[in-house]
This record gives C-alpha cells, structure tokens and sequence, in this order.
C-alpha cells in the first residue's frame, strides 16, 4: 500500500495543499487515513482521483461539476481533452497510475505507442524526463516502493538506452566529457538523460555509469584528460559526506572541470572547491557541457 501526503499530493499534481483540503472537505472525493500523530496519508486510488480532477480543472472543468460526474464519464471526458499539454498530462498520469499497480506490461506500452506516434526523441523529451521531474519527489522521500522505483527504471533506462543508440552523429575528437555517479549512488536515468542531450549535440563522451570509485576517476583523467567530469546526486546513502567528497574529489581529477547536479547543491552553504560548479536546471547542465 502506498501511503502520500497531501505535499506529496500537491507535487504530483500541481494543486496547493490548501485547495486539495477546501476541495476534500466540500466534496468529499478524497478519504484520507491519519496516523498515529494525526497526520493525513492518502492512498494509490486517492491520488489517481486527484490526478484526475486536477487534470479536468486544468482544462476548464469546474470542481463542482467534476464531482458530479461518474467514475465512466471523469475518464471518457478525460480521453477527450485534445490540447497537447492535456495529451501528455494525461499520458504521466496514466504512467504513475502503472508503476503503482506494478502494470509493467501497461507503462511499456505507454511508452512504445508514444514512440511509435512521435518517435524517440520526443517521447523521451516530452513524456519520459517530465514523468521522471514528476516522481522525483517521491524518490526523495522514500514514498514510492523499491519494486515500484526498479519496475520504472528499469523500462525507462531500456527506452534511453535505444535513444542513444538511434543517434548517428560523429563525436568531437575535443572537449571530452565523463560521465558518472560516486560511490553508493546507483539512481543513473538522470545520466543517461544527459548522455542522450550530449551525443545529439556531437560531444565525445566516457560513459562510466553508477557507483564509481574517486580512484577510477583519477585512472580515467589521467589517461583522457576530459575538460569535464558531470554527475547527478539523487538518493545518496546516509553515511556519504558531500563535503568531504567534493574535498577529496578534486585532488584526483587534475585540470578537469567537474560540474555536480542535484538537489543536495540546492541547499549547500559552504565554499565551493575551485574547479567545481554546480547545476540547477537540465537546460544549464546542457549549456555548460557543451561549451
């Protein structure tokens, strides 16, 4: 069983906290259980209703109409919202709704019927990284299930990996950029996101993957000598000290620039080491590999 707050709610659909509960308490579609502390918890079906309703809203449907409307008739209006940006709402919806009933034979058919509509390239910009943007807090707060979590990896990690492969463009001999996770950081579809962006734009890329020692890093730039090493912090274990990593990182890489992503950047106080810098955004990450 699946066990949401309402902020986990609120991320996943976009609707503030503070409306879900006006809504909850007038019309009465959501049952949340409350646990010992008098916490709300919502479940797998409250949240594929608030998905639904919020898509409706979203869409020019008022609540009170909504709420009207039977289970049938909420997906067959759902089905006839025709807007692009409904189109692919819709299509994340029905992939959370996938991973959370373990459906892997619905999620990867999802995924292959965009593919074949749109090709690869769009589904994986349009339909793959904002699904993945969507459940990444779930990630951070430990509310999806590992089975969930590898099911969706797993398909997702195949369909980038085929992206990469599709992509016919001659490398630059210069500017090579490695790519890896540290130690103990095993969430690489961020990576292979990025590996993607970077092979369309022509860079020469090592593609080291998850879990790699400093050492093997310093093996690596010895011998290459990259202009750029870039990773992507996701779910760290406790015991790994950021600090103490980004310390001992840069005496192992020489002149190589290393650029960090992640949300443990977002909120780091201390000097950053020269020969650093961290990433907010996709589309920064992007701008400063590539230059």
């Amino acid at each position: 069983m699946n066990e949401f707050t309402i902020k986990d709610l609120e991320n996943l659909s976009d609707i503030k906290a503070h409306t879900i509960r006006i809504w909850e308490k007038r019309y009465r579609f959501l049952t949340p259980r409350r646990s010992d502390t008098n916490i709300r918890y919502y479940g797998s079906d409250e949240l594929k209703t608030l998905l639904n309703f919020a898509l409706l809203n979203k869409n020019g449907y008022k609540i009170s109409v909504i709420a009207e409307m039977s289970p049938a008739k909420i997906a067959e209006t759902i089905l006839s919202l025709s807007s692009f940006e409904a189109r692919h709402e819709r299509l994340i919806n029905a992939l959370l709704n996938a991973m959370m009933d373990l459906d892997a034979q619905s999620f990867e058919k999802l995924i292959d019927d965009h593919i074949g509509n749109d090709g690869i390239d769009n589904t994986i910009r349009h339909l793959l990284f904002p699904f993945l943007q969507r459940i990444g807090i779930l990630w951070m707060t430990d509310h999806i299930r590992v089975a969930q979590e590898h099911l969706v990896s797993n398909l997702i990690r195949q369909k980038l990996i085929r992206g990469i492969e599709d992509i016919n463009v001659s490398n630059a001999i210069e500017n090579t950029v490695v790519l890896f996770l540290p130690d103990g950081e095993y969430h690489e579809i961020g990576l292979l996101y990025v590996y993607y962006l970077l092979k369309i734009k022509g860079k020469n890329i090592i593609y080291l993957g998850a879990d790699v020692p400093v050492e093997e890093l310093e093996y690596v730039c010895r011998i290459k000598q990259p202009r750029y090493l870039y990773t992507h912090l996701t779910s760290l274990p406790s015991r790994f000290n950021f600090e103490k990593y980004l310390s001992t990182i840069t005496g192992h890489i020489g002149d190589s620039l290393l650029m960090i992503s992640g949300k443990i950047t977002h909120n780091y106080k201390n000097e950053i080491p020269k020969g650093v810098t961290f990433l907010k955004s996709i589309e920064e990450v992007i701008d400063r590999l590539v230059a």
